[in-house]
């Protein structure tokens, strides 16, 4: 057998293990893969160090640079994901009644596994510890296909979780990486559908449209995020300053980041002045459309097509829009189905905003920041699915499983 076969084989070997595996049990080997990955900090960093340095070698983006570092605060935070999620109830075995059939028989779902996901990503190392606990509390095993600038990071950090499943006698291919960051590899580990019951490929719009064009197994999409704030007529300006501010210059290299404005024409001379003077203290590029241009020194005048891009840096389009309806079709022809807010002040127009924008997490009067499986309650994610099967926005434990029947009879034959 090939190097892949052998990985994915041995992967969906191990995830039987994990069918019989109790919740407490799960909860102690996270908690203790939390306390090594803080124990372990400064071997995380020095392997860091080594992508980090090739990866400037080679010019990487700033985005895909902040996407990259590891800083001990950055692996606390990781840890403390993990402990978040060994805090959340066990998902596996949970059953849903479905009433009893007028013949007799007891209709019943019960939570089960997926079996083995592969997850295939770019520069992010963090996705390593995030994927593979949530894959091992949702009884999944897991097979991880990193990009060559996080290779040095990702082993590390997947040979510490591994030492801990070994501790409790557990298969550490539970948790493999893929050590080879050979595209032919990647294509390879796409065809092992005897195996891998699903690919989440997580990164740039190119990596997403190569894996869903050549994979056998079926895949979970997480496409760029193009997140747009919408100011309504009835908005505090005040509340709308902070949210553009936070979601555009926090971080701007995440996917929840804010790459679009849309202000509705009705408030957009009292607050086009504001933004303007609050973005060119942040040094943020503006790209505009011809109306909200004049409010601008030195923006980029761009036309309708121009928009819609996903910038993952300190530059933002800004469009001023006649009324909600010219927002909503903004958002539909160039969003992403990744995060959309609204600021407003009018409940009605709030509640209309969130039933007819088509994404996997729509917010009034938050920051696209949130739009995040730790902030909601997750405890980590896996991913912000923008398609719609089987999953829709970030991905946690809930979503690593599906549901199959259970039927009670007591000796029933059909007729």
């Amino acid at each position: 057998m090939s190097l892949i076969q052998t990985l994915s084989k041995q992967a969906a070997e191990a995830a039987k293990t994990l069918a019989v595996l109790n919740e407490q049990l799960k909860n102690t080997v996270l908690l203790d893969m939390a306390r090594a990955l803080r124990a372990h900090s400064y071997e995380i960093q020095s392997a860091n160090l080594i992508d980090m340095t090739n990866a400037q070698n080679n010019q990487l983006s700033d985005a895909m640079l902040d996407r990259l570092k590891m800083t001990p605060e950055r692996i606390g935070a990781m840890a403390a994901g993990i402990e978040d999620i060994a805090a959340l109830p066990d998902p596996i075995g949970e059953l849903r009644e479905m009433g009893q059939r007028p013949n007799g028989l007891n209709i019943s779902k019960m939570r089960v596994p997926l079996g083995v996901v592969c997850m295939i990503y770019e520069a992010r190392p963090n996705v390593t510890a995030d994927a593979g606990a949530l894959c091992f509390k949702s009884g999944n095993a897991v097979v991880l296909r990193g990009g060559k600038e996080a290779l040095a990071t990702s082993k590390v950090i997947a040979e510490i979780m591994q030492t801990v499943l070994k501790h409790y006698g557990l298969p550490p291919a539970l948790i493999t990486v893929v050590p080879d960051p050979d595209r032919a590899l990647m294509l390879e580990l796409m065809q092992q559908r005897d195996y891998i019951d699903v690919i989440i490929p997580r990164g740039g719009e190119g990596l997403i449209n190569f894996v869903t064009d050549n994979s056998k197994i079926p895949v979970i999409q997480h496409f760029k995020g193009v997140c747009h704030l919408y100011v309504d007529k009835d908005a505090d300006l005040d509340k709308a300053l902070s949210l553009l501010l936070n979601g555009k210059t926090q971080r701007t290299g995440v996917c929840n980041a804010l790459e679009g404005l849309l202000v509705h024409q009705d408030i957009a001379d009292a607050f086009l002045h504001q933004v303007a003077k609050a973005l060119a203290e942040h040094d943020v590029k503006i790209n505009a459309c011809k109306q909200a241009a004049t409010y601008f020194n030195g923006c980029q005048v761009i036309e309708e097509q121009a928009f819609g891009q996903e910038y993952l840096d300190l530059e933002i389009a800004i469009r001023q829009v006649e009324d909600f309806n010219q927002a909503l079709e903004h958002i539909h022809r160039f969003g992403s189905h990744h995060t959309e807010v609204i600021c407003t002040q009018d409940e009605m127009t709030a509640a209309r905003f969130q039933r007819a924008v088509d994404a996997s997490v729509v917010m009034v009067n938050a920051s696209s920041r949130f739009s995040d499986g730790g902030e909601l309650g997750l405890g980590a994610e896996i991913g912000i699915a923008t398609t719609k099967l089987h999953a829709y926005g970030p991905m946690g434990l809930e979503s690593l499983t599906t549901e199959k029947y259970l039927v009670q009879g007591t000796g029933h034959i059909r007729a």
